[in-house]
């Protein structure tokens, strides 16, 4: 297409990436190709389904996917997840049923919360991924509680605490990281940097370098990563998952990527964001990247691209006809699970 920008190579070998990736390097590809194909797919329907007005709120993960997926992939049951806004991936990627997302989206009855909370905020404990709150920053110190949890009780496991780049600047963030370390507590920080904290441009809240140079004050180890390359992400994860697990200190990761949507279907960012910005983000797009490479590399071909696009497209068409097939939930769950004793009825009800 005239005008688009031409997409950033990957800069490793086919046996460079192989070596990464583990002992089934070509199945690990395509399984992550066929999820961020899903969340694309998934992303650009639901916004859609937002503008006409069947769901009521989204937040796309847009340009975040080679992250979410590699989180996913990487961590173990064992592990728990405390989201940001834009992990669900994480959560389906792990093995949350995709129509029990988009029953939770529709805030149908079928929805494990019973539509009391807003869309894009699912919860999903039987893949240990805890419910956000949207409270900027809080998930850092749950994670921190879920991890002297896990020392007291001796699991090798690792909580995940996933925080955008606004967050860095929350009270949560420096207390949640200095605790850690004190305690020296199994909690990887994951830094999800696309920029913007909705309309605030990074260099406009911090004068760090980066923001994982942030971790050297609380005495951790913090790396910044490409996070529009699935196989750096997959590197920076297991490893620091694995050093973890073997009783290391608590680590953080900041991956640079682009917010390819608006923060929200709430956000207008042409009123903030530079006329370029598309174009930038456009050639970081971590799913044309990837793809790109699977090309070069023999990896990828028209019929697999087909094939992969097809699940995506009825997988989502059928968990959206089956969520509005579905009631609302009934007005006496407004109340179930908050109070002690079952509510009285509305008055004029």
């Amino acid at each position: 297409m005239a005008g688009t920008p031409a997409v950033a190579p990957l800069p490793y070998t086919r046996a460079q990436a192989f070596n990464v990736l583990g002992p089934k390097p070509e199945e690990t590809l395509r399984t992550a190709y066929r999820w961020m194909i899903r969340a694309r797919t998934l992303d650009a329907r639901m916004l859609a389904l937002q503008r006409q007005g069947r769901v009521g709120f989204y937040g796309a993960a847009t340009g975040q996917e080679a992250v979410n997926v590699a989180a996913g992939l990487a961590s173990r049951p064992e592990d728990w997840v405390l989201p940001g806004l834009r992990e669900q991936l994480v959560a389906l990627v792990r093995g949350h049923p995709l129509d029990r997302y988009v029953h939770h989206l529709f805030a149908d009855a079928q929805d494990p919360a019973l539509g009391r909370n807003m869309p894009c905020h699912p919860t999903a404990r039987e893949v240990h991924y805890v419910s956000m709150s949207s409270v900027i920053g809080t998930q850092i110190s749950h994670a921190v509680g879920v991890g002297r949890g896990m020392r007291n009780r001796r699991e090798a496991a690792v909580a995940l605490a996933f925080f955008g780049d606004g967050a860095t600047s929350s009270n949560d963030f420096h207390a949640g990281l200095n605790l850690a370390a004190v305690g020296r507590l199994p909690v990887l920080f994951v830094c999800t940097n696309n920029q913007w904290a909705i309309s605030v441009p990074v260099e406009r809240q911090t004068a760090a370098r980066t923001l994982a140079a942030k971790a050297a004050a609380y005495g951790l180890a913090g790396t910044r990563v490409d996070g529009t390359d699935l196989v750096a992400c997959w590197a920076a994860l297991s490893g620091a998952l694995e050093r973890l697990r073997r009783g290391g200190a608590p680590e953080m990761l900041e991956f640079l990527l682009y917010r390819m949507t608006a923060h929200s279907s709430s956000d207008d960012p042409t009123r903030y964001q530079p006329a370029d910005w598309a174009a930038r983000a456009l050639a970081h797009d971590p799913l044309a990247r990837l793809a790109q490479w699977m090309r070069r590399e023999g990896l990828l071909d028209d019929a697999f691209q087909t094939e992969v696009q097809s699940e995506a497209d009825e997988a989502v068409r059928a968990a959206i006809r089956a969520a509005e097939a579905t009631p609302a939930p009934p007005e006496a769950a407004l109340t179930e699970d908050v109070f002690a004793r079952p509510a009285s009825p509305i008055p004029g009800r």
